[in-house]
């Protein structure tokens, strides 16, 4: 994968997380099991953001 295209899925990943969990705060008032669902699934995503952070900072630079 070309580390431009690894920048961008960070980006994507990152600020979609946090919009799906704050969007699943505030869905738990009146769905906790979806509000539930949703935080989990952005916490994930943002995780996964980190994770390829951590993954092209290890890529060789061209």
């Amino acid at each position: 994968m070309k580390p431009q295209t690894v920048e961008k899925l960070v980006w994507v990943l990152l600020y979609g997380g946090i919009v799906l969990a704050a969007l699943g705060y505030f869905v738990a008032r009146g769905d906790e099991n979806m509000g539930l669902v949703m935080q989990l699934g952005g916490g994930v995503a943002v995780a996964a953001g980190v994770l390829l952070i951590w993954l092209r900072s290890r890529m060789e630079r061209r």
